[in-house]
């Protein structure tokens, strides 16, 4: 188990180290297309901290499929609906690769306040 402490460090640092970890390339049997079976656990997720005004300027966006479905939001409005825990998992999420092991990686990740 690989434990990140988040206490004062940047989101996007956090986030890579943890998809770094996710993939196994911190391992000498390294293979990409296995899952590492080694979790990785950040703790002190509410301590996370963002440069200048990114807590009202990043925007997260979803789609429905449908017309006029496309909603964002703001960091502030997320962690204030979900919490800093969802902010890095999608972080995490959008920097592993987009294949048919990223839901096993992301299993593998544990976030802690």
């Amino acid at each position: 188990m690989i434990t990140i402490d988040a206490k004062d460090k940047m989101l996007g640092r956090v986030a890579s180290a943890a998809a770094k970890a996710l993939l196994g390339k911190h391992s000498a049997s390294f293979a990409k297309n296995l899952v590492d079976q080694e979790g990785v656990t950040i703790i002190n997720a509410s301590k996370i901290k963002l440069s200048g005004v990114k807590a009202k300027d990043k925007t997260y966006v979803r789609y429905s499929g449908y017309p006029g479905g496309q909603k964002t939001e703001t960091y502030g409005m997320l962690t204030a609906r979900l919490g800093e825990k969802d902010a890095i998992r999608r972080a995490v999420l959008g920097m592993l690769p987009k294949n048919r092991l990223q839901a096993k990686r992301i299993k593998m990740l544990t976030i802690e306040k």
